[in-house]
């Protein structure tokens, strides 16, 4: 842990020396309910290991990055029961709220609206609290030289296409299971975020390439699962 921490306090200066002066900015999307948890609270604020899922997660950035301007993008409706969690468990980090849209590509967006051009940002699910520093670091660091970076991971499953004639299989080598954080250089991303939403946006990067951005794809982690059912909750509770 010592050696680990070491490393990341390294991170910002890996960043400058990819040719990147300005300023690091995450935005963690924290607007979903707890309808497919079968929870009334909303997945972000359950308890994973006794502390709140979305605290969790901001800790892995701020740990990583100290320096880092962290935005969480939460739903109006949860900003008082996420003041109180914070005042709760005594939780400090900085960081500024922006209010969630009626799809994640509209939370996203108001999440953009207060990074400034000129940055380097990376979009986060608050439901993946394992992400790990070496995940985080490659892809701020390929964002700066490249101008975006998005986490893969192999998939190790026989995979098949279905459509209405039927099933067929498919390469599973010429496929990969996208993660966050998906970094940008944030004047690039703010400009794809200008065009208007549509259902085929199912993350960041299909905003971005179509846009006409060529997506950079580095070494996600097996463990940066996104938290979505009580059993991704026992999951993640084991791997924590």
């Amino acid at each position: 842990m010592d050696t680990e921490k070491k490393d990341e306090s390294l991170i910002t200066s890996s960043i400058q020396r990819k040719g990147f002066e300005g300023k690091v900015f995450v935005i963690i999307v924290a607007g979903g309910s707890g309808s497919r948890m079968n929870n009334v609270v909303p997945k972000q604020f359950l308890l994973l290991n006794g502390r709140p899922v979305l605290m969790r997660t901001i800790e892995k950035f701020y740990n990583t990055i100290p320096d880092i301007h962290i935005i969480v993008v939460l739903a109006v409706e949860n900003n008082k029961q996420w003041a109180d969690l914070c005042h709760q468990y005594n939780f400090t980090i900085i960081h500024e709220l922006a209010s969630g849209g009626e799809t994640r590509f509209y939370s996203v967006k108001n999440g953009l609206d207060k990074v400034p051009i000129g940055s380097l940002v990376g979009i986060h699910d608050a439901a993946r609290p394992l992400v790990s520093a070496q995940t985080i670091r490659s892809a701020f660091e390929c964002a700066a030289e490249k101008g975006n970076a998005v986490p893969a991971v192999s998939i190790h499953d026989s995979i098949r296409e279905v459509d209405e004639e039927g099933n067929k299989m498919m390469n599973r080598e010429k496929l990969r299971i996208i993660q966050t954080p998906q970094c940008f250089q944030s004047t690039l991303i703010k400009d794809a975020f200008s065009q208007n939403y549509s259902h085929r946006y199912t993350d960041d990067a299909s905003v971005a390439e179509e846009w006409g951005m060529k997506i950079n794809l580095v070494e996600g982690n097996s463990r940066n699962i996104k938290i979505t059912t009580p059993q991704d909750m026992i999951i993640a509770t084991a791997l924590l």
